[in-house]
């Protein structure tokens, strides 16, 4: 009957055996090895994209897609066709963007959505901030409040139309009220006030979205800079400016990049309010003309170098304003 004998391990050049040195290494064959090959292929979490996965195959399919298919109309001469219909659609290069910005409509809807930015973002980021710091501080029906306010965001954009429409018409309350001092013609027939009244009603309808991410933000604010401020002498207001203002800054970020890129795809208020943008395309958006030429025109190759130079406009407004509002962490 033999007897086996275990046989030592031969150490490594560092003085551990072998075994335990490949295995600490990483080598191929051992178990860390192929843990880094697997985190290196799906990551450090594979669950975690598998989870992901479904949203990004909806960005990919929603966004992705419509924006690459659309860069490639623009550069061609598209127009649309019967189902299942081959035909030719030559490269135009730059063609599609001369004709829609020699078109002094579109160039005037650039003005139209400037204008609108130039009232909303300002009123929605100074609002929301102002009203989710009061609201903070309510005791009594803070919860009633707060619903209040996030109604109209939930409220269909065709409902409060309606209530606007009858607001604000020749004979609406707000007429009635200012009376001498209401513009004539009306509001939303008015050539220099029809923009500024679909910026105060987007605005109004906004808001309540805006509030809750203050809220949100205001939570991570710490009371003691609050009760640091009240020790120096600091009233509400000036803790405000120098406690809750820098407090709430990633928030302030979030909302103007928001903010402006639901202003710049205004199409809904101007369609409704001002019936298709008038008066005279005085309330006309860059999105309603991609509508009125792509849909109603039959010029998708027009209306696609529209919303990629729409889409190029917003992206350079969106990192002027992560550059200047602090939006990168100072270190």
């Amino acid at each position: 009957m033999s007897t086996l004998h275990e046989v030592p391990a031969v150490p490594g050049p560092g003085g551990r055996p072998e075994e335990a040195r490949r295995a600490s290494s990483g080598t191929p064959g051992s178990d860390r090895g192929a843990r880094r090959r697997r985190g290196g292929l799906l990551g450090k979490n594979p669950l975690g994209l598998l989870f992901s996965a479904p949203y990004l195959v909806f960005v990919l399919a929603v966004f992705a897609y419509p924006l690459i298919y659309a860069v490639y109309i623009a550069f061609h001469d598209y127009f649309f066709t019967a189902p299942g219909a081959v035909v030719e659609r030559p490269f135009v290069g730059l063609q599609n963007f001369v004709t829609a910005f020699t078109d002094p409509a579109v160039i005037r809807s650039f003005g139209n959505v400037g204008i609108f930015l130039i009232i909303n973002v300002p009123l929605t980021v100074v609002l929301s901030m102002v009203l989710a710091t009061a609201l903070d501080r309510v005791v009594h029906f803070r919860g009633f409040l707060r619903v209040a306010f996030y109604v109209p965001y939930l409220t269909a954009s065709v409902a409060v139309v309606a209530v606007w429409l009858f607001l604000f018409n020749g004979n609406g309350l707000v007429n009635q009220v200012l009376g001498p001092l209401a513009p004539e013609p009306s509001w939303l027939i008015n050539s220099a006030w029809a923009m500024p009244s679909i910026a105060l009603f987007v605005t109004w309808k906004q808001l309540g979205f805006y509030i809750l991410l203050y809220l949100a933000a205001l939570q991570n604010v710490p009371k003691e800079l609050y009760e640091a401020a009240s020790s120096d002498g600091a009233g509400p207001i000036r803790s405000f400016f120098t406690v809750t203002v820098p407090g709430v800054r990633p928030a302030t970020v979030l909302v103007l990049l928001v903010s402006t890129v639901t202003g710049a795809n205004l199409f809904t208020e101007p369609y409704l309010l001002t019936g298709g943008g008038g008066p005279n395309g005085a309330s006309t958006s860059p999105v309603l003309l991609m509508y009125q030429k792509g849909i109603e025109q039959g010029n998708p190759d027009q209306a696609s170098a529209i919303g990629v130079v729409l889409v190029i406009l917003v992206l350079i407004i969106a990192l002027l304003q992560n550059r200047f509002a602090g939006g990168k962490d100072e270190r």
